[in-house]
């Protein structure tokens, strides 16, 4: 445990000196492909970085913060794009800020000039169909949950750990769907609370995670506008624009997103494989990145499917929600789920919190495999 925390100050130390050299070369280097390849060993870093760490609840994020958004995020920057670039420049507090943490500022003037450049949305440019109006103002609009909401999901979580109890009597299967809703509700609510904190301290305001997944009634919209946001809005400018812009030449206008939208999802899948590597460092099977090309290919299908038949058809909700979820969650039961369940993250999780609580409490440093879970 001693010995994680000093790597895991050692990993995020070296993200803020790579992140104070970007901001640097960034004022001697004109934007474009000169400043991009000098930004390459910073890239090779952060894909690095998270080797040096063990522990779920560390490498987690910090795969996901540095070695994803972080990388991704400069890239834009290398071509004064995306949420890094400002004119005037941002202050080199919010800059290393809104690198490494998926934080949007809360100035309104910042947040409108923020979400057109880190969604890239406009009128023409509909990544999974999201046009500029659905994006920009439904996200911010719906965003904003009442306590309630959050208390329910947080009576939800509890009942799902009480429920753990009873885990060698529950089908296979069952656990599955359990785990679930058990990842969403963490993910909104945790990231609801730091968004909390956030905002108290610095004025800093999360960009929404997730906008009610299981209310999606489409799988277009499950992706574009109601599942990882974050991910949604970097991996637009950064992939989809740039695919669709290259197959515009040889495709017509509707055709060319397809292609996009098929490779927007096959570099989720990666990075998703990338990250299921750092979190239990077994050989990859390639599983979690046939999940996203298989919803890249349906998403496609999709849109070809609603751009034929113009609007003169439409599935009722009360048909299309439980078909959209019903493949999410399948195809999550057949090839999300067991590579991530083979790290044994949540039995992992769970015996790093139980150490950490030991050195909380007790001051005591213990290993993770020095302590139970009582839920697994």
């Amino acid at each position: 445990m001693e010995g994680e925390m000093k790597n895991f100050i050692f990993v995020w130390t070296t993200v803020l000196a790579s992140l104070l050299f970007c901001r640097k070369i960034s004022k001697v280097i004109a934007p474009g492909t000169t400043r991009l390849l000098a930004f390459i060993p910073v890239f090779c870093i952060f894909i690095y970085l998270p080797l040096l760490l063990t522990a779920v609840n560390l490498t987690g994020p910090t795969s996901f913060f540095v070695t994803w958004l972080a990388n991704f995020k400069l890239m834009l920057f290398a071509f004064d794009k995306g949420p890094l670039f400002s004119n005037p420049p941002l202050p080199l507090f919010k800059f290393i800020i809104t690198a490494c943490v998926p934080i949007k500022i809360s100035d309104k003037s910042q947040n409108m000039k923020t979400s057109t450049q880190v969604n890239g949305k406009s009128d023409e440019s509909q990544v999974d169909g999201k046009s500029d109006e659905s994006q920009v103002g439904g996200a911010s609009k719906r965003g904003k949950k009442s306590p309630i909401n959050y208390a329910v999901k947080f009576m939800v979580l509890v009942l799902l750990l009480k429920i753990y109890e009873y885990g060698d009597k529950l089908h296979p299967l069952m656990k599955m769907a359990l785990f679930c809703v058990h990842i969403y509700v963490v993910l909104d609510v945790g990231l609801a609370m730091v968004a909390y904190l956030a905002r108290a301290i610095v004025g800093f305001e999360l960009e929404p995670q997730f906008d009610e997944p299981y209310l999606a009634t489409s799988l277009q919209d499950f992706w574009g506008k109601r599942w990882n946001l974050m991910v949604t809005g970097i991996l637009h400018p950064t992939v989809y624009l740039p695919v669709r812009s290259i197959s515009g030449r040889f495709l017509s206008r509707d055709l060319a997103s397809l292609p996009a939208v098929t490779a927007t999802f096959i570099v989720s899948g990666l990075m998703h494989e990338l990250i299921f590597y750092y979190l239990g460092r077994l050989k990859p099977t390639w599983e979690v990145t046939w999940f996203f090309v298989i919803h890249g290919v349906l998403v496609s299908l999709e849109l070809v499917v609603k751009r034929a038949v113009g609007g003169r058809f439409r599935l009722p909700p009360v048909v299309s929600a439980p078909l959209a979820l019903g493949v999410v969650i399948a195809t999550s039961f057949w090839l999300f789920f067991p590579p991530f369940l083979r790290c044994e993250t949540e039995l992992r999780s769970c015996k790093e919190l139980a150490a950490f609580m030991e050195l909380a409490v007790r001051g005591r440093f213990v290993g993770p495999n020095d302590v139970s879970c009582p839920y697994y």
